[in-house]
């Protein structure tokens, strides 16, 4: 085995797109496996620490990468070891300054991941028929990936969250561009929208409160309330756990769930509590300070029965609001849109990574919407639709293509905020690269001989 040194900053660049490649491997390695595929490949290329990277994993995250080059050249094996090494030495570095993410949090994101194969399969169906899994067990093998990428950006952010930049750095860096290799910039647009979810039809509702005071009875009749949680809750990752949710502080939780929790005695069981997440039973272990240690039992919503009416009905009623402009569709979308990540900013949508609302009208858009799109002119709104939320939820709403920015040189006046993320991200590759050069101290890595040839983020292999 052998020590590398990391120090490269081209690897920065890619970063964001390496976490979401490894993630998109796994999901590619759970459907080999579904077929068939053999696991012989899983020799230990690498070792950050505690965390090592299999030979199989190299070679799927390969095939991503290679498959999303889109006429780029895609990484060489060495590129590619390295760029997974540097993501477990965030991870490795994560872990010693403590540096975590909520379960909540993991578990929306894997809801999302879902939801995107349940798209690009067709339905639920066809993903359990492809992978020979039921849903849960492939939440279950997404989990820790995804846990790892959300960890890892944190981690990363957590480098670069003092770094700012100038107008004048901007003004500079627009300078030093050579007039004739100014970058073209495709068409982008603006697009608002205002939410409104379904909501659980009485039914599905009696039946998950019912399911839950089933559950309490039985603690209370002396049944052990962490082997329920292990068998039925639907919060893996703390059904792995019994449960449990560890020590939390107040204002962390959802305030109905901390409002529930902080109303019971020590080992007092709650009543089922409705949140955005579902229904929980909750038991209250002990406080501490500003702290309490809860566990809980979800049951969830089948977001495929949901009740459509009552989202129907509202947006129904703001459409002709906002068609004979008695109100400005922003006003509407900040008091009427459930959708919190847009509500604030007027209902526009946002990019994730630069935070800009204009967005490139091109393939990396959702289909349907670039699809509405293309049949809207600019001004108007669309009539309210049925919509799946990224994280799965059932939903309508409506849409406003509130402006198009054609394809256009880039100049300063017009693309000051594409410029500053531009110049931000350099600022930030640097600080990383600052950073690892002194983290590489405090963490253990070795790399098979087999790669003894590689130059690992410009340094040559050398002997442990």
């Amino acid at each position: 085995m052998k020590r590398t040194f990391i120090q490269n900053p081209s690897y920065l660049s890619v970063l964001r797109s390496t976490l979401a490649t490894l993630v998109l491997a796994c999901i590619a390695f759970m459907g080999a496996q579904g077929q068939g595929k053999s696991t012989s490949l899983n020799k230990v290329v690498a070792r950050v620490d505690n965390y090592y990277i299999l030979r199989s994993e190299l070679e799927e995250y390969m095939i991503q990468a290679q498959s999303q080059a889109q006429g780029q050249q895609a990484p060489t094996m060495c590129q590619a070891l390295e760029r997974l090494i540097v993501n477990k030495m965030l991870l490795a570095k994560a872990e010693i300054d403590s540096v975590i993410v909520e379960d909540k949090q993991i578990e929306s994101q894997v809801a999302a991941r879902m939801d995107y194969m349940a798209k690009r399969f067709g339905s639920e169906k066809n993903i359990i028929e492809a992978y020979g899994k039921s849903i849960e067990a492939l939440k279950y093998e997404l989990r820790e990936p995804i846990k790892q990428e959300m960890i890892a950006e944190k981690m990363q952010s957590k480098i670069t969250e003092a770094i700012k930049v100038t107008p004048n750095e901007v003004k500079k860096f627009f300078n030093s561009i050579p007039k004739d290799s100014l970058p073209y910039i495709p068409a982008e647009v603006e697009i608002g929208q205002i939410v409104r979810y379904a909501k659980v039809t009485k039914a599905q509702n009696d039946e998950l409160r019912a399911r839950l005071l089933d559950y309490k009875a039985r603690v209370e009749k002396g049944e052990d309330f962490t082997s329920l949680a292990s068998a039925y809750s639907e919060d893996l990752g703390s059904a792995q756990r019994g449960g449990d949710l560890g020590f939390a502080k107040r204002g962390e939780m959802l305030p109905e769930f901390e409002g529930a929790s902080l109303k019971l005695k020590p080992n007092e069981l709650s009543e089922p509590i409705e949140t955005e997440y579902g229904l929980h039973l909750i038991q209250l272990l002990e406080t501490r300070g500003a702290e309490y240690h809860a566990r809980h039992i979800l049951l969830r919503p089948d977001y495929n029965r949901m009740d459509m009416s009552a989202p129907k009905k509202v947006l129904d009623s703001l459409y002709n609001v906002i068609k004979t402009d008695t109100l400005k569709f922003e006003k509407v979308a900040k008091t009427w849109s459930e959708d919190k990540s847009t509500a604030d900013a007027g209902g526009l949508l946002k990019d994730q990574q630069s935070g800009s609302s204009r967005l490139p009208l091109d393939a990396s858009m959702d289909y349907g919407l670039f699809m509405m799109l293309d049949t809207m002119k600019v001004g108007t709104i669309s009539a309210p639709m049925n919509y799946r939320t990224d994280d799965g939820k059932t939903a309508m709403r409506i849409i406003y293509y509130k402006s198009k920015i054609e394809p256009h040189t880039a100049s300063l006046k017009d693309d000051f905020e594409k410029l500053s993320n531009i110049v931000l991200a350099n600022k930030k590759t640097e600080a990383v690269d600052k950073w690892f050069k002194k983290a590489i101290e405090d963490v253990f890595i070795k790399v098979d001989p087999e790669f003894q040839g590689c130059k690992m983020m410009g340094i040559n292999l050398q002997d442990n």
